[in-house]
């Protein structure tokens, strides 16, 4: 295995790059054409708690209550079993919705309401308006950081690494038009930190083999940066795909949003690093002598 990843790491890197050139035009398309799919956090609605017969599950209530009150109503499990949290769209002007109570006595024998509650419009877009501060001042941190750290050329094939990791999870919510709520954009923000981790260590290793290894071509810098981070790599990326699955499967309806985009942005972040993290250096020409001394004329 380690033979063969040493005899064709370049060709992996060069088509793993094309493979998320194309993924990121697809999820930019579906971006623009179909957006997200915005969750009550955002937008505003409804927010009701019910207590109900044990025995219904996530699928009963929703079979029940997405014909009568929307097909972006959502039902997460609050605490005890048989108690559940409700969330809808608010009626529009001149619109009527029918109470969650009565929309659910055909399927429970007990059907009490614990709670209801408005998020308004106006907090909702005071919520999407700090996380898109939030995400630009960490983007603007990170590249900061990368400048200060790095060389121009090795920092941008880390900042775009990490948008492309981005653009990926957004493109996958537009398409699928899975709800983006707020435990979904905290995945991103942990995406960037993921990523970022990824990305330093091989660009650090490649700084190292361009002082050492001066006589190499940036190519063969390259390889060799990928091979010996690439066992660290991969038991990161696979322990914390581990946890994530683990979260994918017990965590329910609740978590299903942060676990999906925490597993896509670990897949992407794990090879961006190896491919764009790498190939776009070369092709901005980065060479040893960047990474020398800088020789002072001390002649008079």
């Amino acid at each position: 295995m380690v033979e063969m990843l040493k005899q064709n790491i370049r060709k992996i890197r060069y088509f793993t790059t094309f493979v998320s050139v194309v993924l990121t035009v697809i999820a930019l398309v579906a971006l623009g054409m179909k957006g997200l799919n915005l969750g009550l956090d955002f937008t505003g609605g409804m927010v009701t708690e019910v207590k109900v017969d044990k025995q219904l599950t996530n699928h009963d209530l929703l079979n029940a209550l997405q014909p009568k009150l929307g097909e972006s109503t959502s039902v997460t499990r609050s605490g005890e079993d048989g108690r559940w949290v409700i969330r809808y769209s608010a009626p529009t002007e001149g619109q009527t919705l029918p109470s969650v109570a009565e929309t659910l006595k055909p399927i429970s024998h007990e059907v009490k309401v614990v709670s209801n509650s408005i998020v308004g419009a106006q907090v909702g877009q005071d919520l999407f308006d700090q996380g898109g501060l939030a995400l630009l001042v960490s983007v603007l941190t990170i590249l900061g950081y990368l400048c200060f750290r790095f060389e121009w050329r090795l920092a941008s094939g880390s900042l775009f690494a990490l948008a492309h990791d981005v653009i990926l999870v957004l493109g996958f919510f537009a398409i699928t038009q899975m709800e983006f709520n707020l435990t979904v954009f905290a995945a991103i923000l942990a995406i960037l930190g993921y990523s970022l981790n990824d990305s330093i260590i091989i660009a650090d290793r490649i700084r190292e083999l361009l002082v050492a290894k001066q006589s190499w071509k940036t190519e063969q810098i390259n390889d060799e940066a990928v091979l010996a981070t690439f066992s660290r790599t991969m038991v990161t990326s696979g322990t914390t795909l581990i946890t994530v699955g683990a979260l994918w499967i017990m965590g329910g309806s609740a978590l299903a949003g942060f676990s999906t985009a925490m597993f896509i942005g670990v897949l992407s972040g794990t090879w961006s690093s190896i491919s764009i993290g790498t190939v776009l250096p070369e092709w901005l020409k980065l060479e040893p002598k960047h990474y020398l001394p800088v020789e002072i004329d001390t002649a008079p």
